[in-house]
Parts: C-alpha cells; structure tokens; sequence
C-alpha cells in the first residue's frame, strides 16, 4: 500500500495535524472573522488570497456565507433570529451539531444578501472558490494522501474536516454563551471560555469579542493572551496587515468639577469599563445590606445570590427570581436607589435620538443626585465619573 512521500513516526503525524489545524484556526480568526466579518484590520492581498486558498482546501467554506452568518449572529444575538445561540437551540444541539446550523442558515438566501456585503468577488471567488466549494477539499485529501499514505493520510484529512466544526461551530458559539467567565456586562450571555487564547486562535476570548466586536485584538487584561492578535501584530510588523481599531483602554485624569462633553465621549467610549466598575459598586451595597435584607424577608440568602439579583439583566432572571428580587428591594430604598441608577446610566449610551447636549445633561444630573444619596459607593463612583479623560 502507498505510504507517501513523508514516513513519520506517529508522534509526527500528530504534530503536522495540529500544525495544518493550527493554519486553519488563524485563518478563520484572521481573515474570516476579524478581517471580513468585522473589517477590524485591513490585510495585503497576498495573505488574503492564502487564507482563503487554505480555507477552501481545509473547510470548504464560503466567505461571503460565513461573514453573513456571523454578522447575523451579532445582529440578532441570543433572540430567535440568532444562526445559533445556546439560549435558544440548547447547548447540546449547539455543541454537538452546531455545523448543522450553520449549513442551514447558510441556505438562507435572504441573510447572505442582508449580511454578506463587502465580502470578495473577483475571479478566484467566482470561477474557484464558489463555484467548486467542495472541490477544495477533495483535493486536500489527495494532497494528504499523496504526502503521509492512505492511512494516515485519511487520518489526519479526517481531522481537519471536524476541526472547524467542532472548535468553532461547537465550542465557541455553544460554550462561549455557555460556560466561562465575563470581563464586561453586555447585552448577551457570551462568555471567556479561557484566559489563553491559544488553541483556538483568541476565539476563547469570547465575552471581549461581543463587546468590542471591532477591535482586532480580542485579549483585554494583563494575564489574558490571544495568539491570534500576535500573529496580527508579525504580519503588520510585515506591512501586510494594518489594524484598524482595538479595545478602548480607559484613561483618566484629575476629577473634574464639572462633567464636560470629553467627559461624556471618554464615559461612552468605555462604557462596559463604566458598567463593570458600577457594578462592582453593587456588589459592595450587596455585602453591606446581605443582614438588612435577611430579616426582612425571612429567608436564607447568600451574598452570591443577592449579588446575582441586582446585577443581572430582568431577562437572564426567572418569574420567581424577579419576584423575590422585588420584594427584596421594596423596603430597601439604598438598594432601589442603586439599581434605578444602573438603568439610568446604561441609558446615556443607549438614547441614540438625544442630543450631546441633552445627553451631558444627563450625565451631570446623574453625577448630582449620585453625589447627594448619601450612599458611599455612589459617591465614590461619581468621582471615577469625573476623572475619565480622551
């Protein structure tokens, strides 16, 4: 039997798997993603065309299609329109058989035009890449056949065909608004799977994407890594990538006496800064009223729990957790007053039909009534208000 041109002992077979893997990672999360998807960086055509040579070898996947799903899935996250939210579907369904959902969207005509623009269309889009997209794949199969033998050859063709499936259909849109931890309190359920991201190119760094969906980088704190970025950064060190926007990193000054509209850009800019830090405000309230709110209700609480009920958004509670909640906070009016707040400030950002004007006046009546509460976390926060700078 014909044992390619390559003989390996098997622990290289295993090492060029994950070397070919690894290629078709950084391409989905380079050019797929942050590239296409989002226009986070802009690529030379030379990696570019690589990529999706590659990709049409190792997936068979279409950009146009891919772009357009994705898009979708930020547009609609976590409601019925969403390609494939865990929320949804299940986390089994989307874990196990995520590509499923994928091909069936992908089948939707009507997202691919709403969603798929800006995407390639020259002539190796149009005459190879979609117009033969499963051709790129039986040729990846006799290249690996030709290279290691039919064994392992099929083997390690095998792999990568589950690879993408798996890792990305899978584990990140199944796990990553499952299962993980969250450095910012946006809008869904997304999730940090790990703080390395390594095996799936910075995909694990999940949570920081769906907050800042435009950054090209996808790590956020000191002991968070994401590989893909590094390879981002070699190739513009290259002059084949410039990166076009990152996560905003918060700035800060002297309190000001008086809010002003740099104030007010720097506070939108960082928003889930803000929010984040507003909410570890709440947690503080929490721990101080955990005894206060115990013996009006008569129940066995935990600071976990409370915690919970005054941080998460009424659609991530259930009827009976809203309804305890309410009672909780009926005769608490510092715990009224700091939930209240919460939406007010979420609001700043959120009011895209009021004025800058309008909306500093907002931020400064915020910031007076925070500072005259009487409650010292508020107090305390109003001041980090005054000190965000551009």
């Amino acid at each position: 039997m014909f044992s390619g041109f390559f003989d390996l002992p098997w622990w290289g077979y295993v090492l060029v798997t994950l070397a070919m893997t690894h290629v078709t990672i950084a391409a989905v999360t380079i050019f797929l993603h942050r590239h296409q998807a989002h226009r986070s960086l802009d690529l030379h055509w030379l990696p570019a065309l690589f990529y999706r040579f590659w990709l049409w070898l190792t997936t068979g996947m279409v950009t146009k299609e891919w772009a357009a799903i994705h898009r979708k899935h930020h547009a609609k996250c976590e409601t019925a329109d969403d390609p494939h939210s865990p929320q949804i579907h299940g986390i089994n369904k989307v874990l196990w058989t995520g590509v499923f959902l994928y091909v069936k969207e992908a089948r939707n005509r009507e997202t691919i035009q709403r969603f798929g623009h800006g995407t390639p269309d020259d002539w190796f889009e149009r005459r190879i890449f979609s117009a033969y997209p499963k051709l790129g794949i039986v040729l990846m199969l006799l290249a690996d056949v030709a290279m290691f033998g039919v064994w392992p050859g099929v083997l390690i063709w095998g792999v990568q065909m589950v690879w993408i499936p798996f890792w990305a259909a899978g584990v990140v849109n199944g796990l990553g608004h499952f299962w993980g931890y969250r450095n910012y309190n946006c809008s869904d359920a997304s999730t940090n799977l790990f703080p390395w991201g390594i095996l799936i190119g910075g995909e694990e760094l999940h949570n920081n994407h769906h907050s800042f969906a435009t950054s090209a980088k996808l790590s956020a704190r000191w002991y968070e890594f994401d590989i893909g970025w590094m390879y981002i950064r070699m190739l513009e060190l290259l002059g084949l990538a410039k990166v076009k926007k990152t996560i905003p990193t918060p700035r800060f000054g002297i309190a000001k006496a008086r809010a002003d509209f740099d104030t007010l850009q720097a506070i939108i800019t960082c928003r889930y800064d803000v929010m984040t830090r507003y909410l570890q405000s709440l947690k503080a309230i929490a721990r101080e009223e955990l005894a206060i709110l115990k013996a009006q209700s008569g129940e066995k609480l935990s600071v976990r729990e409370v915690r919970r009920w005054l941080v998460a958004d009424e659609s991530e509670l259930r009827s009976d957790e809203l309804t305890r909640r309410a009672r909780l906070l009926q005769d608490n009016a510092r715990l009224q007053t700091v939930v209240a707040m919460r939406h007010e400030l979420m609001a700043l950002w959120a009011r895209s039909s009021a004025t800058h004007d309008q909306l500093l006046q907002q931020l400064q009546d915020w910031i007076s009534r925070a500072e005259q509460s009487g409650i010292r976390q508020l107090e305390e926060f109003s001041q980090r208000l005054r000190r965000y700078a551009v």
